[in-house]
């Protein structure tokens, strides 16, 4: 049970960010991405702010012999650059950039009732069926 509530904890924090960020808005991430057109880059500032954290924290935290709420740390164990992480990194970047939202930002969506973000995730679980079925 402690684990959900932190779960819980840190979705609602990490669905806060998106949102006062405006990540949550697909015009506003369209525009980023949109280089040659109307491009606004204050999303950069965002994912700047981001990975500055990470690289701060993220090897000291790996020092550690555990999270603080958890048995054990859950990393990939592929380190390659392969034909399938290409692919799906091309489908993820065409999808971002035909909706305007990723994963994290189509879940805070929901929580704003956005109907593109349910879309968003249905369509999430429909790639995840079709990746599980293609690869039985």
């Amino acid at each position: 049970m402690k684990l959900i509530v932190i779960a819980l904890i840190s979705g609602i924090i990490f669905g806060i960010g998106l949102t006062l960020s405006q990540m949550t808005n697909p015009a506003k991430v369209l525009n980023f991405l949109d280089i040659t057109g109307n491009w606004d880059p204050s999303l950069i500032f965002v994912m700047a702010g981001a990975l500055a954290i990470t690289m701060l924290c993220f090897t000291k935290i790996l020092k550690q012999p555990a999270p603080l709420f958890d048995q054990q740390f859950y990393l990939s164990s592929k380190s390659a650059i392969d034909k399938t992480l290409l692919i799906g990194a091309a489908i993820f970047g065409i999808g971002w950039g035909i909706s305007g939202y990723c994963p994290g930002p189509s879940v805070a969506g929901l929580g704003l009732g956005n109907i593109e973000a349910v879309v968003m995730i249905f369509s999430i679980y429909l790639g995840f069926i079709a990746h599980r079925l293609y690869n039985k």
